[in-house]
């Protein structure tokens, strides 16, 4: 039976009603000292933080669950909660319950999910947290990306393929979207973020436009330069409405809202970022290219840094900026250890600022903020008079902030406690009534001596005492023997067998004082660092400003140490299409070597005219795949504005970075890893451009090795003959028969990986050389792996039948009927029946080759071959 409305508690009563606005939510719900957790709530708090769960009663003969913890464990446990996925709502009592009589008046203070957090515990220094909003418009996908914690706002518009590089590439917390777009969301960005969906009226333009235009106080978007993203426009609205139903409503911070334009950056999809390991490894606490490059000394740098990473920079001018900012560093080593020193003491400066207006910035944070602007001061005027114009300008676009800087470090005392609310947090000399509270406090006792030693001297009464009781507070006692000489001024309060108690005006008054001054000196230091706080609300943009600064500064700081230690040298930008590395290396592989190994050093050349295409052949573990990414990884660099791993390197400007690296199955998602290949291929295939490079790794395996070749050899052949863009290519092979296309393609060259073989071993030399390799030593491997004797003996006896039967003969014989360029390609049906030559021809016949996509082309050749 359900117990009526009448049969709960108060207190539950009021629970509930809180609970019923945020059903989504866990309610942390304060009761005294401790937030206690009911119902679902409990069971959820107890499984993750592993706290005991218990019941209460709730009326007659009916219980809930409960789990609770004390209040000032609040940050630990909301961290552990808000890690697991929980949005957490924080409620607390709105009034003192000394002061009210029943039920205390509660309400949500705060509402913390992944994508809204600015608690420490939760944040990592070294990451953005970002919200995302995605909007699906008619054409285009808008998104926005906000960081509560930093006050940084991004928005971007484009198709499906666009929007899933943006959101692989800032990795959000959490991602909102329209209820009813939760299909599509799905459809193209499957199930590895954590969302939130609201309902449709958020995501329409009038009201996104008010909800910007109010936030920027601007009349229009004009200013931000994306009043013709309608779509961004929607997402970015929503994603601001979202902070504030989430109790967010102090968003001063947020002053400013950037445009990502897809051409400002060289392009690369999730698969790129992922296979080329830039910020997470295929193995645990593996090394990636950020955490080999991250060198920074400020939060601010090593957040820019893996934006930088994944927003490498198109524009030559910008590039060769910090290049040179680089190579100046690298020359001026006394400015940058003044740089770095400045930089380690200025601590989160970005996030420090950013809890002004959301009213979390404790007294020590304060002192911190000042301390920085000293470090800005310091940094200022180091580079005011440089030589290089990029550093001369970011001097120029620091702000120390003066005026406030010296407000701070007069009224705050130098260690300030954490909690405003401890007291002593503000400098004597600052209120003149509080000091004179303060001596009162600190100095009652003698205050109480001079009363005592004054009045004894006018009135004679050398016995003369001050004393405290809880009845009527302070009092004088005079003794009977000098009863007589008491002044009527005094007024008597009790009558002891030995003596008399009385009270005066002045004591009376100092009591007043006395007794509330402590209450009396936390109002007024909360009134003052209010009044600080207040003010500092005004230096919260060039704050910010000073804090980007230095995240550049940090970022090429980081670039030069590298750069020294581990001998990079600066790459040359062109607007040519040629890239010709010479004795590169891969900079995460080379950093991981053991101590007294070098890394062996190769040259790559590619370019339009002679070399597009490098069949990469060698044996396993030669490392063919460490030479295929350290081009790419060099690249990538290069337009970072980074040296490079090289002796030296011409890099042609770049737009896109396309990899199809190793074979893995999405079970999830009901996908072979041959599927997975074609899709990942397929999106290289319809993207590249002239100015493209293409690093595919083992296209083909994931199929029978009749099929692979055959795709493989069509992909090799449609990107020299069948795209006029002629894309930069390095094709890393086990099918030596691919050999054969040096001989029928001019811009295709052999090239293999050196090895030696010494009696049954095989030692790998790493070295590239020209020419293609016949043999793979997958025995050799399968022993160095710890196979078997007898499996691998067993493997060879295979082997030599095979090879003595030539299984592969009809093979190779099919590959060398394959005459001309692909646009021609004409097939010699081998040992094919008449029937399946009829069907094949049959099947060629119905084939438009003009709207034929290249997709289409591949999963047709495939039906092919099945069909032979």
């Amino acid at each position: 039976m359900a117990k009526s409305k009448s049969e709960e508690t108060p207190l539950m009563l009021q629970h509930k009603a809180i609970k019923t606005r945020y059903p989504d939510a866990v309610l942390l719900f304060r009761v005294g000292d401790f937030y206690e957790t009911f119902n679902e709530d409990a069971v959820i708090a107890s499984k993750v933080l592993g706290i005991v769960l218990t019941k209460r009663a709730n009326g007659a003969a009916t219980y809930v669950d409960l789990a609770g913890f004390p209040h000032h464990s609040l940050d630990t446990y909301l961290h552990k909660l808000v890690k697991a996925g929980h949005r957490v709502a924080v409620c607390d009592q709105l009034e003192d319950p000394k002061t009210v009589k029943g039920i205390v008046k509660r309400g949500v203070t705060e509402m913390v999910t992944p994508g809204v957090a600015v608690n420490d515990k939760i944040l990592e220094n070294a990451s953005n947290n970002f919200l995302a909003a995605v909007h699906f418009g008619a054409d285009n996908i808008g998104l926005a990306f906000l960081d509560i914690s930093t006050g940084e706002f991004f928005v971007a518009q484009g198709n499906v393929e666009y929007a899933d590089k943006l959101l692989q590439s800032f990795r959000p917390a959490e991602v909102l979207y329209a209820k009813q777009q939760q299909k599509l969301f799905r459809q193209h960005f499957g199930t590895r973020f954590y969302v939130y969906t609201m309902e449709e009226w958020i995501f329409t333009t009038t009201y996104a436009q008010e909800t910007l235009l109010k936030q920027f106080e601007t009349h229009s978007l004009k200013g931000f330069g994306i009043d013709g993203l309608p779509d961004a426009i929607i997402a970015a609205g929503a994603a601001l409405h979202y902070l504030r139903d989430t109790e967010h409503p102090h968003l001063q911070h947020i002053t400013n809202i950037q445009r990502i334009e897809q051409d400002d950056f060289l392009w690369m999809d999730r698969f790129t970022i992922r296979n080329l390991e830039l910020l997470n490894s295929g193995v645990e606490n593996g090394h990636t290219l950020l955490s080999t490059l991250d060198t920074t000394v400020s939060p601010m740098g090593a957040r820019l840094l893996k934006r930088w990473l994944v927003f490498p920079l198109r524009n030559i001018n910008e590039i060769n900026e910090r290049l040179d900012v680089v190579e100046y560093f690298i020359k001026e080593t006394d400015l940058s250890r003044s740089l770095h020193q400045h930089l380690k003491q200025t601590g989160d400066l970005e996030r420090v600022v950013s809890k002004i207006p959301l009213r979390k910035i404790n007294p020590r944070e304060v002192m911190q903020l000042a301390k920085a602007l000293q470090q800005v001061e310091g940094v200022k005027k180091l580079l005011e008079n440089s030589p290089n114009n990029y550093l001369r300008e970011l001097s120029q676009k620091m702000d120390p902030c003066p005026g406030i800087l010296c407000r701070i470090l007069e009224q705050i005392v130098e260690t300030p406690p954490v909690l405003v609310s401890k007291g002593g947090v503000i400098q004597p000399g600052i209120d003149e009534e509080l000091d004179k509270l303060r001596n009162i406090s600190n100095n009652g006792k003698t205050y109480l001596l001079e009363i005592q030693k004054k009045e004894a001297e006018i009135t004679g009464i050398s016995s003369l005492k001050v004393a405290y009781n809880n009845v009527f507070g302070y009092y004088l006692e005079v003794t009977n023997a000098h009863k007589d000489k008491v002044p009527e001024t005094w007024i008597r309060k009790q009558t002891l067998t030995g003596a008399e108690r009385y009270i005066t005006p002045e004591l009376k008054e100092y009591e007043e004082q006395i007794i509330g001054a402590e209450e009396k000196i936390l109002s007024l230091e909360i009134k003052i660092f209010d009044e600080l706080l207040l003010a500092l609300q005004s230096y919260i943009q060039p704050i910010q400003q000073n804090a980007q600064m230095f995240g550049n500064i940090d970022c090429l700081l980081s670039f030069a140490t590298n750069a020294i230690q581990f001998k990079y040298r600066r790459p040359l930008i062109t607007d040519g299409f040629n890239i010709d590395i010479r004795e590169g290396r891969h900079p995460v592989i080379e950093r991981g070597l053991p101590p007294g190994d070098t890394y062996v050093a190769n040259d790559i050349i590619l370019d339009k005219e002679q070399q597009q295409i490098i069949i990469l052949t060698g044996p396993n573990m030669s490392g063919k795949s460490a030479l295929l990414r350290q081009t790419a990884l060099i690249t990538l660099m290069a337009h970072m504005g980074s040296f490079v791993p090289a002796a030296a390197a011409e890099i042609g400007l770049t737009d896109k970075i396309f990899t199809r690296v190793g074979a893995s199955d999405n079970l999830s998602g009901g996908e072979s890893t041959f599927m997975v290949e074609m899709n990942e291929t397929a999106s290289i295939i319809n993207n590249i451009t002239s100015r493209s490079l293409v690093i595919l790794d083992e296209i083909g395996r994931g199929t029978s090795t009749y099929d692979g070749i055959s795709i493989a050899w069509s992909i090799v052949e449609f990107l020299h003959d069948m795209t006029e863009h002629r894309p930069k290519t390095l094709f890393a092979t086990h099918y030596h028969e691919l050999n054969e296309l040096e001989n029928k393609h001019g811009r295709v060259k052999n090239f293999h990986i050196t090895n030696k073989e010494s009696g049954n071993k095989i030692i790998f030399l790493r070295k590239l050389a020209p020419g293609g390799s016949r043999h793979s030593f997958g025995i050799h491997v399968a022993r160095m792996a710890g196979m078997p004797p007898q499996l691998l003996q067993r493997a060879n006896e295979v082997l030599a039948h095979l090879e003595e039967k030539h299984i592969d003969a009809p093979l190779e014989k099919h590959v060398k009927n394959i005459a001309g360029p692909a646009s021609k390609v004409q097939l010699s049906i081998f040992d094919a029946h008449s029937d399946t030559f009829k069907q094949i021809r049959e099947m060629l016949d119905n084939v438009d080759i003009n709207r034929l996509t290249p997709v289409e082309a591949l999963l047709k050749l495939s039906e092919i071959k099945n069909l032979i």
